[in-house]
């Protein structure tokens, strides 16, 4: 059965009890095999907004990529996301980060995997390296770990801490 990465975030409300809800929420899509510790983070892009609370949770599911996108944005609605404006903020926000090794590029459904930017964003690189440290990102041959490392050197100081 595929392993599916899904990237969490929110900043409305209780963001912790968001993602809580939201990683029980994934188990109705199939076997939630584990979830990295939270991480508290800056918004990105839109500035004026809370600090938002991440993680990213291993899914095994048998549902196609396609079909799990449009999965995710109901769950979404479910969970009570009501659109804004891009990086705006959100009650939360769930995205494919990795399906099995594959990368999917769907213009028809607007999925992009390897999620496009993936290797630019502290908020999912750390959590990601304490549950998969040595997965292999599809596109750059290169671990997470190595990712998070070079992310950092460019970076400078991390803007994200552990929860």
């Amino acid at each position: 059965m595929p392993r599916v990465i899904v990237g969490l975030g929110s900043n409305q409300g209780n963001p912790k009890e968001n993602l809580d809800k939201a990683v029980a929420a994934l188990a109705q899509l199939g076997t939630v095999e584990q979830t990295a510790p939270y991480i508290l983070s800056k918004p990105e892009g839109y500035d004026a907004q809370p600090d938002f609370v991440n993680t990213v949770a291993i899914l095994q599911t048998d549902i196609s990529p396609a079909e799990l996108l449009l999965k995710l944005k109901e769950l979404e609605k479910q969970l009570g996301r009501v659109p804004t404006f891009p990086n705006g903020p959100r009650v939360i926000d769930l995205d494919i980060l990795f399906y099995d090794d594959q990368e999917i590029f769907d213009t028809d459904v607007i999925l992009f995997v390897p999620h496009p930017r993936l290797h630019q964003r502290e908020f999912v690189l750390k959590p990601l390296s304490y549950i998969q440290p040595d997965l292999i990102h599809p596109t750059f041959q290169k671990s997470i770990t190595q990712l998070y490392r070079e992310l950092m050197r460019n970076k400078g100081e991390p803007s994200c801490k552990i929860l």
